[in-house]
């Protein structure tokens, strides 16, 4: 569904993606792990069309996805949930929501009944929907960030660290909710340094480093990997 060949990325003189080759097919979880600066973000960043590949290509089911403005890969259904949440703190949180579904804004039915899936999602955020997102927990503005992102109809979904900054039995919802999404049939891409937990709900993984995949493997594969859970289980 979505696949990169060969794909590198610079900024100035910096490599940030090198070589880069990967997959995720449909209805897949695939995750990407790396310490920071490894290149994940970049991966997701070159993906939406915010940064410019340097070389190589990236397709959506066949369409090429390098040189589209972001806009147009949003409405293909490529849709980036970014690092750090990126909310507008004093929106509402529906006006936040609202603005995820901005690609689709002619389609009123279509954003009300998003709308009414993702407060299934995330009861939390149906009953402060006019509350400010600032005023938010950390958790409750993650679960906005991800909202937002499915207000974009994604059919891949990249995820860039939800968990970062987040209290274990949040991170715990986060997740449970991150594998109820991909098994309602959206692929996912997901950016994690919490290991463990991102392998538990995955189906595949690549391992980053330097802007390069170094490794790849199934779920079982890399969690039984002596050399994996040194760098990043810690056991």
């Amino acid at each position: 569904m979505l696949t990169f060949e060969n794909v590198s990325q610079h900024y100035g003189s910096f490599r940030a993606l090198n070589g880069v080759t990967l997959h995720a097919d449909a209805g897949e979880l695939v995750v990407l792990l790396g310490a920071n600066g490894a290149g994940k973000s970049s991966i997701f960043l070159t993906a939406s069309g915010l940064n410019k590949a340097s070389c190589g290509s990236i397709r959506f089911r066949n369409q090429e996805l390098v040189g589209m403005k972001p806009s147009q890969i949003v409405q293909y259904g490529v849709v980036h949930c970014p690092e750090g949440r990126k909310l507008f703190p004093q929106m509402s949180v529906l006006k936040n929501l609202t603005l995820g579904a901005y690609v689709h804004r002619s389609d009123r039915a279509g954003n009300q009944r998003m709308l009414d899936d993702v407060f299934t999602l995330f009861p939390i955020l149906a009953e402060r929907r006019d509350q400010a997102a600032g005023s938010l927990s950390g958790g409750q503005q993650q679960m906005l960030a991800i909202g937002r992102a499915m207000m974009g109809r994604p059919k891949t979904l990249l995820l860039d660290e939800p968990s970062l900054g987040l209290a274990p039995l949040v991170v715990k919802q986060v997740f449970e909710v991150i594998q109820r999404i991909n098994q309602a049939g959206t692929t996912v891409l997901l950016a994690e340094q919490n290991a463990y937990a991102a392998l538990k709900i995955a189906h595949r993984a690549y391992v980053i480093e330097g802007g390069r995949i170094v490794l790849e493997g199934d779920r079982d594969s890399l969690l039984g990997n002596p050399a994996i859970r040194k760098a990043y289980i810690g056991a």
